[in-house]
């Protein structure tokens, strides 16, 4: 991928909880990039999938419905929404049903396989000089060849304290049991809580959200300036 041809493309990857899309889409805002959310695409695929009335885990019945899958994402960072053909469904891929049925799709071979090249696709045609790519495995697998890699992390005891802190509605111990369970189900898929090679670690435990921004920016910043 040529830096001429191209946005600068930096990905964030990392676990549950870790705040990488909150600081993405803040990172994004105050460089003037755009931003991807790719989980949502994962989401809105599950959207689908139900909403087609098929079974989550029946791998082939998924995969046939990639062809017909009209997916379009908002890639500014204060206009943010995601469509299913016609349909608005930003809201809807949040709702519980979703989450539950996400990590069944996102071990589909197939799906990753479409889903890869459709990030990549997104990315490459936003308008700004560079675009914040947000998700799992987006540093190794989605862009590896990305001019800027970071794998936000925080221990698990910091994770749950801001899960718990966004999600009101529920107890500590059901926070902490289903970002403990997402972990599990996504170390199957893929690793992430190590750096791959290349890719600059930014240890969120001990900094506040704004200074967690000033890190990733720090980040992209010193690797913008060794490309020009």
């Amino acid at each position: 991928m040529s830096k001429h041809s191209f946005p600068l493309f930096v990905a964030i990857d990392g676990p549950a909880g870790s705040g990488k899309s909150s600081v993405s889409r803040a990172v994004a805002r105050k460089l003037g990039y755009g931003y991807l959310d790719t989980g949502a695409a994962y989401r809105a695929l599950a959207w689908h999938v139900i909403d087609q009335e098929v079974d989550p885990q029946n791998a082939d019945a998924v995969a046939a419905l990639l062809p017909d899958f009209d997916y379009t994402i908002g890639t500014e960072p204060d206009a943010y929404f995601v469509r299913v053909g016609q349909t608005d469904v930003t809201d809807a891929i949040r709702e519980p049903a979703i989450s539950a049925a996400v990590s069944a799709i996102a071990r589909v071979p197939a799906v990753r396989t479409h889903l890869t090249e459709l990030f990549r696709t997104i990315a490459r045609a936003v308008p700004q000089p560079g675009v914040v790519v947000e998700g799992r495995d987006i540093t190794t697998v989605v862009a590896p060849e990305a001019e800027v890699r970071i794998l936000l992390t925080a221990t698990e005891e910091a994770r749950m304290t801001r899960r718990s802190a966004e999600i009101s509605t529920q107890s500590a111990h059901t926070v902490a049991e289903q970002l403990r369970s997402r972990d599990r189900a996504d170390s199957q898929v893929v690793e992430f809580m190590s750096a791959a090679d290349g890719v600059t670690t930014v240890d969120s435990t001990h900094l506040d959200f704004d200074q967690t921004i000033d890190a990733v920016v720090e980040v992209i910043n010193t690797a913008r300036n060794s490309h020009d």
